[in-house]
């Protein structure tokens, strides 16, 4: 399955009630494997979690921490960019030179990578103290 039906089958599983606005993420491991996500909501909306850290946590409960490649979609008029969060939280499992691909669910896309969405990244580098 490629990256695209699977971000595309998963974001129909979103749970969206409040905004309608489903997004669907899906990541590709360095193993090939591939992890899915969808954004799920609540009421509360501050405690919703995004496609991307789905996926995310996905892949990580399955033992695995580098991902290769990502493709984000959701029904927009321009293709969907990660959250500051979920750039973030992309950066910590992929190097910058990771494909990032967003797109529309009207076909639209873009190819971007993980440091052109995150330049100046915060890293483990920023935690040394010596």
């Amino acid at each position: 399955m490629t990256l695209k039906n699977a971000a595309t089958a998963v974001r129909l599983n979103a749970h969206a009630p409040y905004s309608n606005f489903k997004v669907g993420a899906a990541i590709r491991a360095v193993s090939g494997q591939v992890y899915v996500g969808c954004n799920v909501e609540n009421v509360a909306y501050p405690e919703g979690t995004c496609a991307e850290a789905g996926a995310i946590a996905a892949m990580v409960a399955a033992g695995e921490t580098q991902l290769t490649e990502v493709f984000v979609i959701a029904n927009c008029p321009a293709p969907i960019p990660p959250c500051g969060g979920c750039r973030q939280k992309l950066a910590e499992f992929g190097s910058g030179d990771v494909t990032v691909t967003l797109a529309t669910t009207d076909g639209d896309e873009q190819v971007t990578t993980i440091g052109d969405l995150l330049p100046g990244k915060f890293d483990a580098s920023h935690m040394d103290r010596s």
